[in-house]
């Protein structure tokens, strides 16, 4: 039995930092035809399913994770990583030979970066019915955000986990955050706990962010059908906000005198929350969990 099943994606991520990567405000300035070297460079695993389950992983907890892997030279370093971090993968994971998930990211001193990335199109997560009936085999389920797979596929496992009372963790991006509010309703009514950064819950409730008072029961006056469900927002240096019910819960940032690296760092406070939420139940404990885990990830290049 596995206390996490992560279902998300794992790719390869190509760093780049040097001064000869030249940028302006919020933007690279490469000439086309250009050619440019980095004085530094760094080689390592991406993929919100990926850095979240090798986050749990890292907190003494076991971890499953299920998502798809090409057949191709990136194959063996995934698998090696994937073995290193405790991550079982042979239970879930699908090897389909044309598929594909790279990254270059082109890092600034300041830990920001520009991220380029190919993902082959991917049609299908569940492709036998013992996919979804091996779930069982978890405790909880983690949804990473996946915006190539539907959200029928996402509300099947979501609908099957809560029949057989498996605790579920979604994480959704921009992409599904500015569908329309009719597209989601039936969809959020089946997540036990939502992970969600502040910008994207603008997206999703369709309010401008600066109107948005975080102090206030944001879950009940922006999604009064969310009822009795957990939701987690994510604000940068402002901290980390939770609402169940009439309760809130703040945790404030963790202060750090250099960022060398914003990739993962979502990621990250999600693992720590989890794997604290896995074993205690205990909401601001698992907070504050998720901020130092973060911080962990913000002080390092790499997602994980």
């Amino acid at each position: 039995m596995y206390d996490l099943i992560s279902i998300g994606a794992v790719g390869i991520d190509l760093y780049f930092q040097g001064e000869r990567l030249t940028h302006s405000k919020d933007r690279f300035e490469l000439a086309i035809g250009g050619k440019y070297f980095a004085e530094r460079f760094y080689e390592g695993l991406g993929g919100g399913g990926a850095n979240v389950a090798i986050g749990v992983s890292r907190h003494n907890l076991q971890v499953a994770l299920f998502s798809e892997i090409g057949q191709n030279a990136f194959k063996k370093i995934i698998l090696d990583k994937l073995v290193s971090e405790r991550i079982n993968y042979s239970q879930f994971c699908q090897f389909e030979k044309d598929y594909l998930n790279i990254s270059c990211i082109l890092l600034k001193e300041d830990g920001e970066k520009t991220i380029v990335n190919y993902r082959s199109q991917h049609q299908k997560l569940l492709e036998t019915k013992s996919d979804l009936t091996d779930l069982k085999k978890g405790k909880a389920v983690y949804l990473a955000n996946m915006p190539n797979i539907s959200l029928h596929e996402r509300y099947r496992i979501l609908t099957w986990s809560k029949h057989h009372k498996i605790l579920t963790f979604v994480n959704l991006g921009v992409v599904d955050c500015r569908r329309p509010k009719q597209e989601l309703r039936e969809f959020l009514k089946k997540i036990d706990i939502l992970i969600i950064n502040a910008h994207e819950f603008a997206d999703l409730v369709k309010a401008p962010f600066g109107d948005i008072d975080w102090k206030e029961n944001v879950s009940k006056y922006y999604l009064p059908h969310f009822n009795g469900q957990l939701l987690i927002v994510t604000n940068g240096e402002k901290g980390s906000y939770a609402y169940i019910n009439k309760h809130i819960f703040h945790q404030p940032a963790e202060k750090l005198r250099k960022i060398l690296d914003t990739t993962g760092a979502g990621d990250g406070y999600t693992a720590g929350f989890i794997a604290e939420y896995l074993q205690s139940a205990d909401i601001q404990r698992a907070m504050s969990s998720g901020t130092k885990y973060a911080a962990r990830i913000l002080d390092k290049i790499g997602a994980n």
